[in-house]
């Protein structure tokens, strides 16, 4: 969409925190500021912004890649630069070089010119600084809506109101501030996962803690989503942060591609082009969840129990330094070999979820595997590991997008028999049509394309009448 001639041009800085399932939305929609015309600097650490996807010739100008060095903190390996480089445990590590962060990002701010920043989570202290500086701040939440929404005001969050969580047990139900039914809380298995979330952890700060200051230090926050999908959270939200929160769309890939030059995909695809239509059952678990070994043989054994063909992006560890690597089944290979493929390094999971082979997509319901999977009209099996996966499950589960595989409320345990069944019903059984049509239904919702300008262009007037 053209930009009015009358519209400032607005210089907005971008501060992601490195993981890539947080640094890729922020680009999505860099881009699409970026479109405008507006000059966005996107600032990350040299390794980060090296592995990402080379920007479209119409934007590189507009989009200036920021280099911030990572400081050096003990117990953080060398080259770790995001959470795919390192253990979970070590992720309280990264945070703590993040925070190291603060005095190199202000530097920058101090000669930048920026009319606004849009930080992150996990740079709590990052508003604060813009602010004093004269720059207004923006908290872009990679989270979606039922999930902030469920995980209250910073008030809340933070022990300054009555009702406050003082036990993993709190999690699973949804609070007093929700004033509908839903079934959107937490399973005990993914809070006790989760728990360095809400406790302090090696960096300092618990997550939770930076999550509600950032709420507090920003002018206004910008979420990924659709207020067409999800009005009722939208509401919570306004509820709670008694600030404007505004949707960006849920922020559909629009990766510079290059066709079918990539020799790994062009292999791939040649497997893919192999099986019959709507029969391949697609696995992965985003950029970050690693399962832990008794994960992966039920996983590997459900697979081979389904009889489907598939196609299993599995990470062996996080990073050089991960000790624990996992392992397939003894035999699992050969009993399987000529049906499935297991690919231990990157695949480009968009092209593989477009192919008309794949029928199902096996995930952990992170939002971009989510979106992907509504873009390209595949139904979903949920198996969630954190709590952030977990309430968007819910949420599916309520939709009729996606159906979880069974497991044990406390442990998280399930069997290779609850894999099999599960990827059946949603692929191959009539009970299962329900998730294969809802998936076609709600495609509308997510890509958009008029929608999701009017998104941007509502935001960039509100950031040009703020800054004026």
């Amino acid at each position: 969409m053209a930009r009015n001639e009358e519209e400032k041009l607005l210089h907005i800085v971008m501060f992601p925190w490195l993981a890539f399932g947080h640094i890729l939305p922020y680009l999505e929609l860099a881009k699409l500021i970026a479109q405008r015309g507006h000059r966005v600097s996107f600032v990350s650490t040299p390794r980060n912004i090296q592995r990402l996807s080379k920007l479209p010739p119409n934007l590189a100008p507009l989009i200036k890649f920021v280099n911030l060095p990572l400081p050096k903190v003990e117990n953080l390996p060398e080259n770790a630069e995001a959470t795919t480089d390192v253990p979970y445990d070590v992720v309280p590590f990264l945070k703590q070089a993040y925070d190291g962060l603060q005095e190199p990002l202000t530097r920058f701010l101090e000669s930048s010119k920026a009319d606004w920043m849009f930080n992150d989570f996990a740079a709590f202290w990052a508003g604060s600084v813009a602010s004093r500086m004269g720059i207004k701040s923006v908290f872009y939440s990679i989270f979606t809506a039922p999930c902030m929404g469920f995980m209250g005001s910073p008030s809340h969050i933070l022990g300054a109101e009555p009702y406050s969580r003082t036990k993993l047990e709190d999690f699973t139900f949804p609070p007093p501030w929700v004033p509908f039914p839903t079934t959107v809380a937490c399973h005990l298995f993914e809070m006790k996962r989760s728990f360095d979330s809400v406790s302090p952890n090696a960096s300092g700060v618990a997550d939770m803690d930076r999550y509600a200051i950032s709420i507090q230090n920003c002018d206004f926050l910008v979420v990924r989503g659709c207020t067409k999908f999800e009005p009722e959270w939208f509401q919570v939200l306004e509820n709670i942060y008694q600030k404007p929160v505004l949707p960006v769309g849920q922020l559909p890939s629009t990766g510079f591609d290059d066709g079918d030059k990539n020799d790994t995909w062009q292999c791939m695809k040649d497997w893919f082009n192999k099986q019959a239509r709507g029969s391949v059952v697609y696995v992965a678990f985003g950029s970050e969840m690693k399962p832990n070994q008794a994960e992966v043989n039920e996983i590997a054994l459900g697979l081979e129990k389904s009889k489907l063909p598939f196609f299993w992006t599995l990470r062996l560890q996080r990073g050089p330094c991960d000790p624990d690597v996992l392992r397939l089944p003894e035999g699992f290979e050969e009993r399987t070999q000529g049906r499935g493929v297991v690919c231990t390094t990157w695949a480009p999971q968009l092209k593989i979820l477009s192919h008309v082979a794949v029928g199902g997509f096996l995930t952990h319901a992170g939002c971009s595997s989510v979106v992907e999977a509504v873009q390209t009209e595949k139904p979903l099996i949920l198996l969630t590991f954190l709590a952030d996966h977990g309430l968007n499950a819910r949420v599916l589960e309520e939709k009729k997008m996606g159906y979880t595989v069974p497991r044990n409320e406390r442990d998280g345990s399930f069997t290779s028999d609850t894999v099999a069944d599960s990827v059946r019903l949603v692929m191959v059984e009539e009970e299962g049509r329900i998730y294969r049509e809802k998936i076609k239904e709600v495609k509308d919702l997510f890509v958009n394309k008029e929608r999701q300008e009017r998104y941007i262009d509502e935001l960039l007037y509100y950031l040009g009448t703020l800054s004026k």
